[in-house]
């Protein structure tokens, strides 16, 4: 008796992962940045707050800046918009603090996937996109356009 025959060797198979398709048609602006902010926090390539993205700018790492239009101290949003433009950063301003935070994973998320504990951020700046997306493509068309 042999044990060689009684033993199955393991099969190992790679499924690749495809991403998810998008819906037919391009993406809206607010949703593109939505990617792109997704993207960039896990490819740790978020500034996140004042002080943080202040930084950032004046370093000249940002590719991307991200402000609220409802910031209670018109000194944050003078200082963020200077900076972007003496060094030439896309600046894209968003309504709310809260859903901004959200965005740039400012939040807890429960067992449903609803985010918990949101905290508002006036600021976010892009640092690094991550990968290549769709997101990113529309927003950088968005820009162009804009110029």
């Amino acid at each position: 008796m042999s044990d060689a025959g009684s033993e199955k060797p393991e099969v190992v198979e790679e499924v690749e992962v495809a991403e998810a398709a998008a819906p037919k048609g391009k993406l809206s602006v607010e949703e593109a940045l939505q990617q792109v902010l997704k993207n960039a926090l896990v490819h740790d390539g978020l500034a996140r707050g004042l002080r943080e993205c202040a930084k950032a700018l004046d370093k000249r790492q940002a590719h991307l800046c991200v402000l609220v239009e409802t910031c209670t101290e018109a000194e944050y949003i003078k200082l963020i918009e200077a900076l972007c433009a003496e060094h030439k950063i896309n600046l894209i301003k968003v309504s709310d603090a809260k859903v901004l935070g959200t965005w740039a994973g400012l939040c807890k998320i429960d067992r449903e996937g609803n985010p918990r504990k949101v905290v508002g951020t006036s600021c976010v700046v892009v640092k690094d996109y991550g990968s290549e997306s769709e997101g990113l493509n529309v927003l950088l068309d968005y820009f162009k356009s804009r110029q």
